[in-house]
């Protein structure tokens, strides 16, 4: 099976976080675009995580609202910056319990030998507390997590 790996560059202020699906490439991202799959897959298991706006084209917004099992929210938003299906998805990504600290999402989709795809997401921040607070907040567990959940959303089809 697969493995997601997760790559900090402080230096460069980005995250990366990688990995080989198998299942081709317009499926994955249907998955990645899609509000009715994002439930299925975006962050941990223990939370529920719901689609409050999602669309999906230059200058839309996203909104997504995680509830974890004592009831508390963590909301998400941002505005996609650049979409070029199946290829390529960029947006901005805000944490809004803790306004003011915007990063850049990119993620590229490619071929990757006979039916799968290679997913690369890169994180840019502005600073590097940003990026700093959020690697220390959990992210590489939280992220991984989401991407082995959608590895069996798409794999399973």
């Amino acid at each position: 099976m697969a493995k997601t790996t997760f790559t900090t560059k402080r230096e460069e202020l980005k995250v990366i976080i990688e990995r080989v699906f198998d299942a081709p490439r317009e499926l994955v991202w249907k998955a990645f675009n899609d509000p009715d799959s994002i439930p299925h897959w975006w962050g941990p298991k223990s939370t529920t995580t719901t689609v409050e706006k999602m669309d999906v084209r230059p200058g839309g917004v996203w909104r997504y609202v995680q509830r974890d099992p004592d009831g508390n929210e963590y909301a998400f938003n941002g505005v996609y910056r650049e979409i070029d299906p199946p290829n390529l998805i960029s947006r901005t990504f805000n944490f809004e319990g803790m306004p003011d600290h915007e990063l850049i999402e990119t993620a590229t989709f490619e071929d990757f030998e006979e039916g799968k795809t290679k997913v690369t997401a890169v994180a840019v921040y502005a600073n590097v507390e940003d990026l700093d607070g959020m690697v220390n907040s959990g992210m590489e567990g939280g992220a991984t997590e989401s991407w082995e959940r959608l590895a069996e959303l798409v794999e399973k089809v």
